[in-house]
This record gives structure tokens, C-alpha cells and sequence, in this order.
């Protein structure tokens, strides 16, 4: 097995990585006229998860046996069984056994298939000899929207009412692993791995006070609650995930008492049956037909199989509505 180790500073937040600076080159003796800069290209909208950002290196521990590389494909994102530790107060502390990849820029790059889980894996949500706790997220958590299909989506998390400004805390000790803005989803957000394998998010922040490689202890502050992102008002979307797959959050939590269910939960392949529904409940295919020089709506009908009542009353127009090249007419 595998041993990544990585150093804390005592700010439990990693070193930066070195940076290295390429050497100066020597001026020549006759220096080539001065060019006007070429202008910068135009920037593309940020789309959701797609921006680079900062990477976790830990230092990988010499292996006292060869490490046969032969069979792994260049370039491909690889899960390995691998045990992750980090150095704190002089004691090796395990962050996880199960994935290798750390990454800091996407929830879920474990690209693990969920409905193909067939473990039962016991979690201990914390443990006391250790020092490792649990937390309540906010001071008090009154649910506004369940883990489940919502409108014409699955809603991965459940939402939690706050006011702009409120605390929200670590639910277990653990590192952060994405502090990131997602405009088009969840806003400000906050991972952090937790020691006992499972991954928290929290969405919708105002405010961001962590970083990424930070060690957190649960009640610890990651920020405070807002309304950034895709949300119609203030509140906490959270979420809990296991291999980048999300678990209904109320299978762990009690929410109406602020509590913990049970302090050892354990994981099976019934948690993931929702993906089957969820697939199911978000697939709507939905055809359109691009109008050219000589439609109308009784050649388009006949053409798809439809009446042009039909198409008249999907589009919400008239048999008199004039049909104009490149327009996109709804057919199925």
C-alpha cells in the first residue's frame, strides 16, 4: 500500500508551493526595437467547476519495494487504494484510505459509478480518544428543502434557513479541500474532507474563511452564510458525499433536534438508490425543428408526425403567426 505524507506548518495550513524562478536572459548587444503588446484575448464567461485552481502536492514517502508503472495510462485521472496522512503536533494523523486524489477544484473527481457500490462500510462519525469530534453546522438548523428531486432536478444537499451573516461551522475535523465561487450553483462554497472519509459542502456563503490544505476542527468557522450563487434567499445548502457521491444528509444528521442519528452510520448500496430515480426524473428529451425558407406549420407537422394544433399550442402561437427563417419551433 501506498503512504502519501504531506507537512503542516503550525498554522495547519500547508506550504505554499516553491517557486522557482527561470534565470535572466543576458541583453544582447543591439536589443531588438520595442513591440507594441498584442491585446489580450477576450474573456470567456466562468463556467461552473471549469477554472483552474490551486493543486495539493503531498510528498510521497519513499516506497521500500519498486513501483511497477507499466500499467497505468498517462493522462487519465487514476484512483488508487493508497493511505493519506498529514503531520500534526509531531503525530501522523490518517485522512483517508479509500481514494488517492486530492484535488481542489472539482466536487467530484473521483468519478466513481455509485450504482455499482455493493460495500457495507462501517464510518464512525468521530472519535473521542482521538480528539476528533462532531459539530453542528449552524446554531440552529430548521430545513427549508429535503435531499431529493425538486422541480426539474435532483437537489443533492438539504438547505438550511439562516440570515446573511450567520455562522457556519465544521461539521467534523478535517482539511479543507475546495474553497471556490460557483456562480451559476452553489456561490461560495466550502468542501472539507473529514478523517472519518466522508466529504461535507457548504453553499451559498457570503463569506469564505478558510483555505484550501487548512486543518479544521468540527465547530470550527468556515464562513458565514449569504446568498451567493443560483439561490432565490439566504440559506446553508449542505451537502455529505462518500467517494464524490452524495448521501441524503438526514440519514446523519437530525436536523429538527440538531443532533447526530447515531454516531457510527453505517454506509450500504440502498443510500445510492436514489441515482436510478434521479437519472430517471431529470431525462426529458425535447425536440425543435429550425424553421427554413418554405416551412409551415402544416409541413412541419406532417413532417414530425404531429398536428400543427399541437405545435401551436407547445409554442404558444396562432395558425396566423408568421414563421420566420432560423426561428427554433418546438416539435416534441
Amino acid at each position: 500500500m501506498l503512504c502519501f505524507q504531506a507537512h503542516a506548518q503550525e498554522g495547519k495550513k500547508f506550504k505554499k508551493p516553491l517557486k522557482i524562478k527561470a534565470p535572466a536572459e543576458q541583453p544582447t548587444e543591439q536589443p531588438a526595437p520595442p513591440q507594441e503588446p498584442e491585446p489580450e484575448p477576450p474573456q470567456e464567461e466562468e463556467e461552473s467547476e471549469m477554472d483552474e485552481g490551486p493543486a495539493f502536492a503531498p510528498v510521497k514517502a519513499p516506497s521500500m519495494v519498486s513501483e511497477d508503472t507499466t500499467t497505468l495510462d498517462e493522462g487519465e485521472l487514476s484512483v488508487v487504494e493508497v493511505t493519506e496522512e498529514v503531520k500534526v503536533d509531531s503525530v501522523w494523523v490518517k485522512i483517508a484510505e479509500y481514494y488517492a486524489i486530492w484535488d481542489s477544484r472539482y466536487v467530484n473527481p473521483y468519478k466513481i459509478d455509485p450504482t455499482k457500490f455493493s460495500d457495507t462500510v462501517v464510518i464512525h462519525l468521530y472519535d473521542e480518544a482521538k480528539g476528533q469530534m462532531w459539530a453542528a453546522p449552524l446554531a440552529t438548523t430548521h430545513v427549508t428543502s429535503n435531499f431529493g428531486f425538486r422541480g426539474y432536478r435532483w437537489h443533492y444537499g438539504t438547505d438550511l434557513e439562516l440570515d446573511t451573516g450567520d455562522t457556519v461551522r465544521a461539521a467534523f475535523d478535517g482539511m479543507v479541500r475546495i474553497v471556490r465561487y460557483d456562480q451559476r450553483g452553489w456561490g461560495k462554497y466550502v468542501v472539507v474532507r473529514h478523517y472519518n472519509g466522508l466529504e461535507t459542502l457548504y453553499g451559498h456563503l457570503s463569506r469564505q474563511d478558510v483555505e484550501t490544505g487548512q486543518l479544521v476542527k468540527a465547530g470550527d468557522v468556515l464562513g458565514l452564510g449569504g446568498s451567493t450563487g443560483r439561490s432565490s434567499g439566504p440559506h446553508l445548502h449542505m451537502e455529505i458525499r462518500y467517494q464524490g457521491n452524495a448521501i441524503n444528509p438526514t440519514t446523519i444528521y437530525d436536523f429538527t433536534s440538531n443532533t447526530l442519528v447515531q454516531p457510527v452510520f453505517t454506509l450500504t448500496p440502498q443510500h445510492f438508490a436514489y441515482y436510478g430515480s434521479a437519472k430517471t426524473a431529470v431525462v426529458r428529451k425535447t425536440m425543435y425543428h429550425t424553421v427554413r425558407s418554405g416551412d409551415n406549420l402544416g409541413k412541419i407537422a406532417r413532417r414530425y408526425g404531429v398536428s400543427v394544433s399541437y405545435l401551436c399550442k407547445i409554442n404558444r402561437i396562432t395558425t396566423k403567426t408568421i414563421l420566420r427563417t432560423g426561428r427554433r419551433l418546438r416539435v416534441k
